[in-house]
């Protein structure tokens, strides 16, 4: 299938809402980790959502001139063209930027998806995340605002963190302490400046205790009941159904979180929930392992000349996009979108 159209990616999360699942955002950094992801989602029969963070996007520039911009267009390109030979609907997405890369990155993205929209066509990438957690709350939102009337007429979605993960992701630094919880005050002032979607849809990464990188079960106090806490705090302010869950939330920093955890969040209206470290892990492990396997025959060793079939990227290559694909549908599996492909 091609990459999913504005319309379907909204269906998408629509459905993911209403059934309680959520899809596994995986982020990509090569056309090798892309393939490794699409095969993950095919496997599981699952629709999905690729995204690429500015780190990601300036490594896929190039290291000659290091451009985010190139390398995020490149990759799209790449994928609105391969993606058409996996049977899933596929949604391309920009993780974290902060205020000092928003003209370096989503900004000159957005005009791309809308001079594309202008003839005609679907725009680029299907969503934009601005993350504004480092900012104050009023600047924060004040920028979203801005941004989302720009999405909303490009036909895109937009994605916004209004407090802090904790750790570290592509340099956005947050410590772990309280301020990892956000209030319904904060949820409350969301909905005040960016509406319930009659100003644009909107993606919402409420933080809950979580945590960027790699932390064991336990080290990490996480709270997804808070999000029924923020839903309902919202409702109850704009009249809406009790139960009603005015927001579509994103679970960041969800490495080692228990099956219990993921479950409570997709419960309270969690659709999406980023991938990255495990992935990661996962595409590196086999090759690590092929390379101290085959010692010998990668290196030139005392004066040989090794084994070409042995160090052929190829070889360890396809070990590696064959873990980091199981992987994928591991976590389709976990989020409950395995088999819920829109046909």
């Amino acid at each position: 299938m091609p990459i999913a159209t504005p319309e379907v990616y909204n269906e998408m999360l629509d459905r993911a809402k209403a059934e309680k699942f959520a899809y596994p955002a995986i982020n990509v950094t090569s056309s090798q980790t892309l393939h490794a992801a699409l095969r993950g989602f095919a496997e599981a029969e699952s629709d999905g959502i690729v995204q690429i963070s500015t780190g990601g996007a300036e490594f896929l520039g190039g290291q000659h001139k290091k451009e985010m911009v190139t390398g995020a267009v490149a990759l799209a390109e790449f994928a609105h063209i391969v993606a058409e030979k996996y049977d899933v609907n596929i949604a391309l997405h920009t993780d974290h930027c902060p205020k000092d890369k928003l003209d370096g990155y989503v900004r000159p993205l957005l005009a791309v998806s809308e001079e594309r929209v202008k003839a005609g066509r679907s725009p680029l990438f299907q969503s934009h995340m601005w993350d504004g957690s480092a900012e104050t709350l009023a600047d924060n939102l004040s920028i979203a605002q801005e941004l989302l009337e720009r999405t909303r007429a490009a036909k895109i979605i937009l994605e916004v963190e209004i407090t802090p993960t904790g750790g570290e992701e592509d340099g956005v630094t947050h410590e772990i302490n309280d301020s990892l919880y956000t209030t319904v005050d904060d949820a409350v002032r969301t909905a005040e400046a960016l509406g319930l979607g009659d100003k644009g849809r909107y993606l919402l990464a409420a933080s809950f205790g979580n945590v960027h990188g790699v932390y064991k079960p336990g080290n990490v106090v996480l709270r997804p009941e808070l999000l029924k806490e923020l839903n309902e705090g919202v409702a109850a302010k704009y009249g809406k159904p009790a139960g009603s869950q005015p927001f579509d939330f994103v679970f960041h920093g969800g490495s080692g979180s228990t099956p219990e955890e993921i479950l409570t969040a997709l419960e309270n209206g969690v659709v999406k929930m980023n991938i990255d470290t495990d992935t990661q892990y996962a595409f590196t492990r086999p090759v690590a392992d092929h390379m101290f396997r085959n010692y010998d025959g990668v290196l030139k060793v005392d004066g040989e000349v090794g084994d070409k079939k042995t160090y052929d990227p190829r070889t360890w290559g396809k070990l590696a996009e064959a873990s980091m694909s199981a992987r994928v549908v591991e976590a389709c599996q976990n989020l409950r979108s395995t088999g819920t492909r829109i046909k």
